[in-house]
């Protein structure tokens, strides 16, 4: 390969760590891939960790040692939380999109791919995911969220179904009540998804009660995996006590006011 020039090595290392989020790169990989020195490329990456932390993009965090290397994490300021979030609520407070029954229309705002990015990163900055193993969720509307999240942790996403599928095997079937229809529903996971006494992050994109995310607390339980934290994109306000404890809400949606065409909702102020 052509040598390259230090600005072009450092366009190309950015490009490489941000795109591959809390994955160890060694120097080797940088050497090789460059054709530089050791030192030339100890250099660079020290140019990157201050850019990127000067400009608040993330933090770029070196590993000594024989296994150590440099690599992205995915990080938010708590100013940048606020910028973010305030956008989605001005976004979602919008009259028309009350639906029959005080529901609201989201779509729109949780298949958007830039907004799910920037989300992704604003939940990887609220947890400790060190000794984290997957990112939960349960089918639908909540797997392009999660899954940005684990992109952003670099974490398996698993997802539960609605329904068994032939395809993944035996399979572990729970009911659980939604909270927000009060209905019983089922929940199934297949027995290979998850290794016992693994550590989890359930993600999903709405909260009223809890009875869904207290459906996958319990479905965890079956696999002898620690549910470590719970992340909604948005909370109602009431119920203020749910049917699960310790989660963190990016928005709380506080009342809809159908007849009106009021929408108040507004960022978690006790975000990091």
């Amino acid at each position: 390969m052509e040598k390259l020039k230090r600005n072009e090595r450092i366009a190309a290392m950015m490009k490489i760590l941000g795109d591959q989020p809390n994955k160890i790169f060694t120097l080797n990989y940088f050497t090789e891939k460059f054709s530089a020195a050791k030192s030339t490329i100890s250099e660079d990456i020290m140019v990157v960790k201050q850019s990127m932390e000067k400009m608040k993009l993330g933090k770029i965090l070196t590993i000594s040692g024989a296994a150590g290397g440099v690599k992205y994490i995915p990080f938010t300021t708590e100013n940048q939380n606020k910028e973010i979030l305030e956008g989605i609520s001005q976004q979602l407070s919008q009259g028309e999109r009350i639906l029959p029954g005080g529901f609201l229309y989201m779509t729109d705002v949780i298949y958007a791919p830039q907004k799910l990015h920037q989300l992704g990163e604003v939940f990887a900055s609220q947890f400790e995911y060190k000794d984290i193993n997957y990112i939960i969720t349960v089918e639908t509307k909540g797997i392009p969220l999660a899954l940005m999240v684990a992109k952003a942790m670099n974490l398996p996403l698993v997802i539960l179904r609605r329904d068994s599928k032939v395809t993944e095997g035996s399979t572990v079937s729970i009911n659980y009540v939604s909270g927000s229809t009060g209905q019983i529903q089922k929940m199934s996971l297949s027995r290979r998804a998850i290794k016992p006494n693994s550590k989890v992050i359930i993600i999903d994109d709405f909260m009223k009660a809890g009875g869904t995310a207290k459906g996958m607390v319990d479905m965890m339980k079956e696999f002898d995996t620690q549910v470590e934290g719970i992340g909604v994109l948005i909370a109602t306000k009431e119920p203020e006590e749910k049917l699960v404890q310790g989660y963190i809400p990016l928005l709380i949606l506080e009342k809809v006011k159908q007849k009106e065409g009021l929408i108040h909702i507004y960022p978690n102020e006790k975000l990091v």
